[in-house]
């Protein structure tokens, strides 16, 4: 997914990304039932290029209690699969530590090992919270301190908001609904 095809004028900070974020209406939990594709939205955040090195494809959103957080295309491109959380960002430190890490092709080696990192179940659930004065539909992490706050960009787009416990700033990124591959 492009992001030029959904934003006009993409901001490249996190004061230009929180300023758009704010203006933007709250997502409600219902609006965000379905499949997602996501794409990062560099705002020059430690964690920029990790997920498009890592070969995410997006999230689902199964119903309230039951959410995919990251999703993976399998190595046939014919389906998604989840991935558990809880691994993969055990990484995380490390990555905002070494910047160049990010740069690094790991989707390969990620789909390779799938099994290893497969989530069998739902590793997040989606609930409403208030963030930066707003009551919107946040996806709560089950085994980290991490929080994805959305603001609806369009009819079948939001912005999200990744807040982790100890960052100084959020990380930002794009979704877009859709459905064409399976999740398996």
């Amino acid at each position: 997914m492009q992001l030029t095809e959904l934003m006009d004028d993409i901001p490249s900070t996190t004061a230009a990304a929180l300023d758009l974020f704010d203006g933007l209406p709250a997502a409600e939990t219902d609006f965000m039932i379905g499949t997602w594709h996501g794409a990062e939205l560099p705002t020059e955040h430690p964690m920029d290029g990790l997920l498009a090195a890592s070969g995410w494809w997006g999230k689902q959103f199964v119903d309230a209690e039951t959410v995919h957080p990251l999703l993976f295309p399998t190595p046939d491109g014919r389906a998604l699969w989840p991935m558990n959380p809880a691994r993969a960002f055990s990484g995380v430190p490390l990555a905002a530590r070494v910047p160049s890490i990010t740069s690094l092709p790991v989707a390969k080696p990620i789909a390779a090992t799938r099994l290893l990192w497969r989530a069998r179940s739902g590793k997040a659930r989606l609930r409403t919270t208030r963030y930066r004065g707003v009551d919107s539909a946040t996806m709560l992490y089950d085994q980290l301190p991490i929080n994805d706050v959305f603001r609806q960009l369009s009819n079948d787009s939001v912005l999200g908001a990744m807040d982790m416990k100890g960052a100084d700033r959020p990380y930002f990124f794009v979704l877009r609904r859709n459905a064409s591959l399976p999740v398996r």
